[in-house]
């Protein structure tokens, strides 16, 4: 397993981390999103603390995540009732 030593900087601090080759772009990309959130927070709501804003990111983070939590829990539902009702098709038409 190949790893590579990056340093990721998030807000005002560098983070040193150990990295697989295929995860260093997502990982990267992730940073940047993460900084992009705190620039628009302390643009929009003129904070400066970086603690208050990495607070509202995580919080903003973790509610896209449920959003999307339950967009793929209805999708995953629909489509098991779409496979069960073709199945019964198929058994009914055997």
């Amino acid at each position: 397993m190949d790893t590579l030593a990056i340093r990721l900087k998030i807000g005002a601090r560098e983070y040193p981390m150990r990295v697989k080759l295929e995860d260093e772009a997502k990982i990267r990309h992730a940073g940047k999103l993460i900084n992009e959130k705190l620039r628009k927070y302390k643009e929009e709501f003129g904070l400066d603390d970086n603690q208050d804003l990495l607070a509202m990111v995580a919080f903003d983070c973790m509610v896209e995540s449920l959003e999307t939590n339950a967009v793929n829990a209805e999708d995953s539902e629909h489509i098991k009732s779409t496979i069960s009702h073709i199945n019964s098709m198929l058994s009914k038409s055997l």
